[in-house]
């Protein structure tokens, strides 16, 4: 991402000129590139801006939904798969600096969300607003109904076939105390494990969930 052209074309991706350009190089830097500023922190701000900005945006455009409703419509916009989804539109991959082979689709996640804390800080809420309302808003238009819970949904899938019901188990933890990340390992009777991590064990099983239905054909939709 060092030359004049990648960055412009960077600029024009996120809808903003930098006049930092270092927040916006940090917010792309992993720590395997032995960067004395990686996207870690950048990313913890993110995430608190991303879940501001969607919680309102899904307030305004669902008045008769209650809290339980715009909650499973805020988890699935807000998880790592989703959010990694958003990193490959804008090509993330492609900007990053990192080392061969460390990028995944839960770094690309947390990049975004840093991106996102990099525009806040650079340009303001309304800077940061504005990106995280142009690339959410065809999600949100995407489904009609509140999506149903990830574990909810594996249950109720595995019951209807006459199956065991699936079992969660912890296969790790890594990082930092303020900045954990947990992976989870979802069990389910004659089908290959699926795995996710996440920054909490709820979280982890959802996306390990998630990761199943998507695998098992199951769409999540109510």
């Amino acid at each position: 991402m060092s030359s004049g052209d990648a960055i412009e074309e960077l600029f024009g991706t996120l809808g903003h000129r930098f006049t930092n350009r270092g927040l916006l190089i940090r917010a792309l830097s992993h720590s395997s590139t032995a960067a004395t500023n990686s996207y870690e922190r950048l990313e913890f701000l993110g995430d608190r801006v991303l879940g501001l900005v969607v919680a309102q945006l899904l307030l305004e455009r669902f008045p008769a939904e209650n809290e339980g409703e715009i909650g499973r419509r805020f988890a699935a916009l807000v998880q790592s798969s989703t959010l990694a989804q958003i990193g490959a539109e804008i090509g993330v991959e492609r900007f990053a600096r990192a080392a061969p082979g460390v990028l995944n689709e839960n770094i690309v996640a947390d990049m975004v969300e840093a991106l996102i804390a990099a525009l806040y800080l650079d340009g303001g809420i309304s800077c940061a607003e504005a990106f995280v309302r142009r690339v959410f808003d065809p999600l949100v238009e995407q489904r009609s109904r509140p999506p149903r819970d990830a574990k909810t949904a594996l249950q109720e899938w595995a019951q209807g076939q006459g199956l065991a019901l699936p079992v969660y188990t912890d296969v790790g933890r890594r990082g930092p105390d303020h900045q954990p990340e947990f992976t989870v390992e979802v069990i389910l009777q004659d089908h290959e494990p699926a795995r996710a991590s996440g920054p909490s064990k709820r979280v982890a099983e959802q996306d390990a969930a998630a990761t199943m239905l998507a695998r098992l054909g199951v769409k999540q939709d109510a």
